[in-house]
C-alpha cells in the first residue's frame, strides 16, 4: 500500500510540474525510478510485476517515445518519464496507458487549435499553450512544446490504477 502512495505522489508531482513548466526535470524522473527499483527490490511492487516485466516496461517506454523525441515531436523529459513509468507498471500496462494519454493529449491539441482559430476564450488558449520562454527564464527561443504529455501519461496511469486493473 505504501508503494501505491509513493507512486501517486510521484505522478502528482510530475503532473503539476509538467502542466506548469512544460518540462519534467531529471531529478523528478530519477526519484520515481529509484523508488520503483526499491519497491521491486523489497518485494513491495504494488502491481505484482517482476524484474523482467519492469525492465521491459522501462525499455519499451523509453525506446518507443525516443523516436518521437528524435523527430522533435516530444521533449526529453516525457521520454525519460515514460521509461521510469514502465518500471512501475510493466510492459502490459503501457499500451492502455499510452492510448488514454494520447487521447487526452490529442484533445488538448485539438482544443488549442480551435481556440487559436476562434478565440472564444483567449485565457484558456494561453493556459493550453503553456508558459512563455520569458517565464522559463530562457533568453534563447526554443521549439514550443505546448502539450504536457508526461502529465497526461500520469493521469492515464491513475485511471489505469483505479479502473484498468479490475478483473
Amino acid at each position: 500500500m505504501k508503494a501505491n502512495v509513493a507512486l501517486l505522489l510521484w505522478l502528482l508531482f510530475v503532473s503539476v510540474y509538467d502542466f506548469r513548466q512544460r518540462r519534467v526535470p531529471n531529478w523528478l524522473v530519477l526519484a520515481g525510478a529509484v523508488v520503483a527499483l526499491a519497491a521491486l527490490a523489497l518485494g513491495m511492487q504494488p502491481f505484482g510485476i517482476d524484474w523482467t516485466q519492469a525492465l521491459l516496461g522501462a525499455g519499451v517506454g523509453f525506446g518507443a517515445l525516443l523516436l518521437f523525441y528524435a523527430f522533435g515531436l516530444m521533449g526529453a523529459g516525457d521520454v525519460k518519464f515514460a521509461g521510469a513509468l514502465g518500471l512501475w507498471v510493466g510492459l502490459t500496462a503501457l499500451a492502455p496507458i499510452w492510448i488514454v494519454a494520447s487521447l487526452l493529449a490529442g484533445a488538448h491539441g485539438a482544443l488549442w487549435y480551435v481556440l487559436q482559430r476562434w478565440p472564444l476564450s483567449p485565457r484558456l488558449a494561453l493556459i493550453l499553450s503553456g508558459p512563455t520562454s520569458a517565464a522559463n527564464g530562457s533568453a534563447t527561443p526554443r521549439r514550443a512544446r505546448f502539450i504536457p504529455y508526461a502529465a497526461y501519461l500520469a493521469m492515464a496511469t491513475v485511471a489505469w490504477m483505479v479502473w484498468g486493473r479490475q478483473s
